[in-house]
Parts: structure tokens; C-alpha cells; sequence
């Protein structure tokens, strides 16, 4: 993605805080407009085609009404409607295609140690980001602003392995997954160093659909250890694979879509975009 558009992204995401903060006024075109220093019709055509979707339109997907009612119904469509929706079509949940493989005893304590990593940066619809991977699969995906925190970051998790600035297949697929049409996504392998209960908690949030919302005391629920959600969302804040394993569908129980270690307005922005590819 060329640098303008970079920018684009950057005012989608200052037009998305505005939304977040204004939501209750229902704020018109112009008012949205106004904000990122656009034309009404410049924002609109802009908006949309970030998007898929109207500005209007996307003021629904992102309101917080939007989350209370899905908490409302008193339910968590995860893995099993997950299968009911299938696999075919527009209703294809590209999360099934992924699977973890929790790095052994030995290489979780070595620091990385004879594991040969390979990076490379990309931008995606949702800003600039590092992708990393092992033989075995992706290790780490992080939205980045610059180069750097996110090697340094990397390299603070495996100290010992080695670096080689290229990207492979596996990272090539899993931007993929940024796409609008997932009907040539390939099954995607995570190689992830986690103890077993943060793995546990990632791999519970393969099975949130994409579009749906859930909170951390459903997550607890999940795992069969539903007065741990303090846990949940402790390990939650560590995973190393930002959208790919989504714990940005994951949201507070009072419906407020609360923090995201990659940024609140990112985290909106996902949530929204989401929404608006289930139409």
C-alpha cells in the first residue's frame, strides 16, 4: 500500500474515533466529513471504498448498540454455529482455516534457539504491519507504525533465534486474510509460543465468527474455567498474532469495546469492517 493510502487509513481511523465518541448524536456525512478535513462527497467515496460499505451505514456496525445487542441475546455462536454456517459462499469463516501448533517445551524455554525466523512489513487495510514466521508457521503478526518495535519486540521473545528480513508463503497467505474475497484463502499455520493456557484462550478465539462480539466472561466460559475471565483477558493481551486470531471481537461486558494492544481505533475499525463484510 502506497504511502496516500496509508493516510487514508489514518483518517478512516480518526473519522472511526469521532463515530465512537459520537454516536449517540448520529452524526451526519458532513459532520464525519468535517473531522479529517475532507469534502462530504471526497470522504464519502474514500469511506466507501475502504470499507465496502456507506459511512451511514457503517455508524451502525461500529455503535456500541450494536455490541449491548449482541449481548442481549444471551448467546455465543462460537464453534458449533461456526459449522451450522458451512463453508461456502459468502458465509465462509475464514478462521476455521487456521491452526495452532504451541512450540515444544524445549523451544518455548530456549529463547528460540536454533529456530531461523523470517520478517517482512506490509501494509494492510488497517495500517502498517510486521509479519513472522518459523518453518512451521506464522509466529507473530503486529500493526507497526515503524520498523523497528517490532523487531525489538520479537527479538525480546526469542532471543537466541536467528533473523532474516524476507517474507515466505506464510506470510504471503496470511495477508489473505485482508482481503474481501476469501475464496482463495489456504490454510494458514500459527507456531506460537505460549504456556498451554494462553494457547488455550487463542485457539478459543478461532471460533468466534466473524461479525460477532463476545466478552471475556464467555471466553472464560468456553475453556471450562468461568471464574478465570481476569486470566482470559490477561492472555488475551498477549496474543502475538493481531487479526488473524481475533481478540478484537472479544469486548468488555458493559458493552464498551475497551482496549486493544494494537490501538482502541484499530480495534473499532476492525470491528465495523467485519460487520459490513457480512453484508
Amino acid at each position: 500500500m502506497k504511502k496516500n493510502k496509508l493516510d487514508d487509513f489514518t483518517k478512516i481511523a480518526k473519522a472511526i474515533a469521532y463515530i465512537k465518541a459520537h454516536f449517540k448524536e448520529q452524526p451526519q456525512l458532513e459532520d464525519i466529513a468535517k473531522v479529517v478535513a475532507l469534502s462530504p462527497y471526497h470522504f464519502q467515496r474514500m469511506f466507501t471504498d475502504w470499507a465496502g460499505v456507506s459511512p451511514k451505514k457503517f455508524l451502525h456496525y461500529i455503535s456500541v448498540e450494536y455490541a449491548k445487542n449482541l449481548l442481549r441475546e444471551d448467546k455465543l455462536p462460537l464453534l458449533d454455529a461456526a459449522h451450522e454456517t458451512g463453508l461456502s459462499g459468502t458465509s465462509r469463516l475464514h478462521d476455521l482455516f487456521i491452526n495452532i501448533e504451541g512450540m515444544t517445551p524445549g523451544e518455548y524455554k530456549n529463547g528460540g534457539s536454533g529456530l531461523t525466523i523470517k520478517y517482512s512489513y506490509a501494509q494492510t487495510v488497517f495500517g502498517q504491519m510486521m509479519l513472522a514466521s518459523t518453518d512451521k508457521g506464522i509466529c507473530y503478526m503486529g500493526f507497526e507504525s515503524s520498523k523497528q518495535p517490532g523487531l525489538k519486540r520479537l527479538k525480546a521473545e526469542f532471543p537466541k533465534a536467528k533473523y532474516s528480513e524476507k517474507s515466505d508463503k506464510l506470510q504471503k497467505d496470511a495477508l489473505l486474510f485482508f482481503q474481501k474475497d476469501w475464496s482463495h484463502l489456504n490454510e494458514l499455520k500459527l507456531h506460537l509460543k505460549g504456556t498451554p493456557f494462553q494457547i488455550k484462550v487463542w485457539e478459543s478465539l478461532l471460533k468466534i465468527p466473524m461479525g460477532e462480539l463476545v466478552t471475556y466472561s464467555d471466553i472464560a466460559k468456553l475453556i471450562e474455567s468461568p471464574q478465570a475471565a481476569r486470566a482470559v483477558g490477561s492472555a488475551i493481551g498477549k496474543n502475538p498474532v493481531a487479526f488473524i486470531i481475533p481478540c478484537h471481537r472479544v469486548i468488555r461486558s458493559t458493552g464498551e469495546f475497551g482496549d486493544y494492544m494494537w490501538g482502541a481505533d484499530r480495534k473499532c475499525a476492525m470491528i465495523g469492517w467485519e460487520g459490513s463484510q457480512k453484508e
